[in-house]
């Protein structure tokens, strides 16, 4: 019997994704990552769907755990501070979240106090408003939520647009509409308007999108998979993403800078994707 073609192309995926993990790993023993702040990227944490964003409680909570007996763990804030400062840079980590769903209050947030451990959740503010649903049905977080994360303690709510749209798309009215309603539903509900931004799938950004972030923000992250180091820019923030099919040797790995691979086909890939998409 033949197996069925979403069975053969799951196989494939999960193949090349374990390639490029041993292909990234040889590229780390060959030449060490540099050293200084490394940002990771959670997206979500034993929700119901989510693929490679979806981590295991179990998992997170090891994570967080090791970080919180291992390493220098600080806000975003004091990681700009580090990072865009001149001089020698101290090595440490920082947790964030991107997009907004139900776990980050159910599971994460537990798991994060328990340990005493920041982070700044990027929302993309037309899930928790009912304005978009999330892609794959997921429960969205509720503005009584995000108000109750934002006063744990230990997180700080950034912005990630308000639909999630790709702002290199936009001409500069709706450009501006997703910014603004997201700086505008944050400062609402949380008290104060976001400080920080996170560009959607970490596409970087047309210079109209640019400048229009950096008019808005204090600081704007992509992906990079590499740390931070001093003198940075602070509107070009790299960012590792922590992934279910991460063994926890990659995530310490990651943590300390590595696996840099991964984001250099990340990049390609993504060029390939949204040029498709745009043709």
């Amino acid at each position: 019997m033949t197996a069925p073609a979403s069975n053969t192309v799951t196989a494939n995926t999960s193949l090349s994704r374990r390639a490029l993990k041993t292909a990234a790993r040889t590229c780390d023993a060959l030449r060490q990552p540099t050293s200084g702040i490394t940002i990771l990227i959670y997206h979500r944490v034993g929700a119901s769907s989510g693929g490679q964003m979806n981590l295991v409680p179990s998992e997170f909570e090891r994570q967080v755990e090791w970080l919180a007996a291992t390493q220098r763990v600080v806000d975003l804030d004091t990681a700009l501070d580090e990072v865009t400062k001149g001089g020698p840079i101290q090595a440490a980590v920082a947790l964030t979240f991107d997009d907004g769903t139900a776990d980050w209050i159910d599971i994460a947030a537990p798991i994060l106090l328990r340990h005493n451990v920041p982070a700044t959740f990027y929302l993309t503010t037309g899930y928790p408003q009912g304005d978009v649903p999330l892609p794959d049905g997921e429960r969205a977080i509720s503005w009584a939520s995000v108000r109750d994360l934002s006063r744990s303690g230990i997180a700080s709510i950034g912005s990630h647009t308000h639909t999630h749209r790709l702002l290199d798309r936009l001409v500069p009215d709706e450009l501006d509409a997703e910014l603004d309603r997201s700086i505008e539903l944050i400062g609402e509900h949380v008290g104060s308007p976001p400080q920080h931004f996170a560009y959607p799938k970490a596409v970087d950004p047309s210079p109209m999108a640019s400048s229009a972030v950096g008019s808005r923000f204090r600081s704007a992250a992509l992906a990079g998979t590499r740390a931070n180091i001093a003198n940075g820019d602070p509107y070009r923030l790299s960012r590792s993403p922590i992934q279910a099919a991460d063994s926890f040797t990659d995530f310490k790995r990651k943590v300390a800078g590595g696996m840099g691979l991964e984001d250099s086909v990340r990049r390609l890939a993504n060029r390939y994707r949204y040029r498709r998409a745009s043709s």
